[in-house]
């Protein structure tokens, strides 16, 4: 190849950003995902305009994918009032529009389902997400974890699960996977982090049971998360990614550390799943609370981590906000797909400014055709 054709090829090249990429029949035109991001804007669990105009915006942008925010496969699995439900038909309604949006752009569009557990029943965050019961206990409900620890001295202490209602738990989570099959959407991710029942299961600092379901022994606590995306992936299609959230470190002693989120990849692999979505902390706070202090990418080493020896793709998350670094994350084999969240409010069209301080060779092409022909002549 003579040096001309090698300077087009090179002028021509996508940046690693924007390379296409499948899990199983689903292809991402690009990297960058919307990462789920509760609005607390629903009713009885049934979204609502708000959600509309939230995710119009994202379909707009150029983004390769995006993830509906956490998503209750209960009523008392919600975290407050206004979180998102899948455990009634009706709801299919609803999402079945944030599908359409989606796919109108040809954007496939996954949701994450979870139950809060323990970390249940509370205010709204702006209203300072404090446990219900403390304040206002006539809205407030029952929580429920693997064992009757209370997350933190402040909040209530959970009902430790009968054997009856863990499976009962599991069989919630295929009705949701049903459901949510039924809405169009093209890919699931269970929320397996940030102290919610499936992680709460996995933390020894949450679960001290001792039987099958729990304690110090790994397997045990290994049992209920697998059994959920055993349980999920016989109920979707093969065609069907199942993603996984993981909090790749609990962030506190004695919690959870980046070895044995390693063996839950590894498992999570064998049971069918195909990509985790790294982020940490959570099991006694926020979200997000990590050994380290957040700082741009601060959260990339654990999915570069679980990527190599887990041998399964990843999806990074956590202070992603310029084009350069995502494109490094991809480039450099970190992760294979990047979760943004906060940028993407910030700037809805991320994707298309990226594409053009990356030297896509053809940047207007990532958004839809009217917008791209008349940004082009501008």
């Amino acid at each position: 190849m003579g040096n001309e054709n090698i300077n087009t090829a090179k002028k021509n090249a996508l940046p690693p950003l924007f390379q296409p990429y499948e899990v199983r029949q689903v292809s991402f035109k690009n990297r960058v995902i919307v990462t789920p991001m509760c609005q607390y804007a629903s009713d009885d669990g049934h979204v609502m305009d708000w959600h509309f105009a939230h995710h119009a915006r994202f379909s707009l942008g150029g983004v390769g994918g995006a993830m509906v925010e956490a998503t209750a496969i209960t009523r008392d699995g919600r975290i407050t009032h206004g979180c998102n439900g899948i455990y009634l038909d009706s709801h299919i309604e609803g999402l079945s529009k944030i599908t359409s949006l989606y796919h109108n752009q040809n954007i496939p569009v996954g949701i994450q389902i979870g139950h809060a557990g323990r970390k249940g029943s509370a205010a709204l965050p702006l209203d300072g997400a404090a446990p219900l019961a403390n304040f206002d206990p006539t809205q407030a409900w029952e929580i429920i974890g693997p064992s009757a620890i209370a997350m933190m001295d402040d909040w209530p202490v959970p009902k430790a699960m009968s054997e009856k209602e863990i499976l009962g738990m599991i069989d919630a989570f295929v009705k949701a996977t049903e459901r949510a099959i039924q809405a169009g959407f093209d890919f699931i991710e269970i929320h397996g982090a940030h102290g919610y029942l499936v992680n709460s299961f996995f933390s020894p600092i949450s679960n001290q049971r001792s039987d099958k379901w729990g304690g110090q022994d790994i397997k045990n606590r290994l049992r209920f998360p697998l059994l959920v995306a055993e349980s999920m992936r016989a109920t979707m299609p093969d065609s069907m990614p199942l993603l996984y959230r993981t909090s790749a470190v609990d962030g506190i002693d004695g919690g959870t550390t980046i070895e044995d989120t390693l063996v839950l990849a590894k498992e999570l692999k064998a049971k069918g799943v195909d990509l985790v979505d790294c982020s940490s902390g959570g099991i006694i706070g926020p979200s997000g609370r990590a050994l380290t202090r957040p700082s741009p990418g601060y959260l990339v080493p654990f999915a570069e981590e679980i990527r190599q020896e887990a041998d399964i793709p990843t999806m990074c998350v956590g202070l992603i906000t310029e084009a350069e670094q995502a494109n490094d994350i991809v480039a450099s084999g970190q992760a294979d797909l990047v979760a943004i969240g906060r940028q993407l409010l910030d700037d809805p069209n991320f994707v298309f400014h990226a594409a053009e301080q990356l030297g896509h060779p053809d940047p207007w092409a990532v958004l839809p055709t009217s917008y791209g022909f008349f940004l082009k002549r501008r």
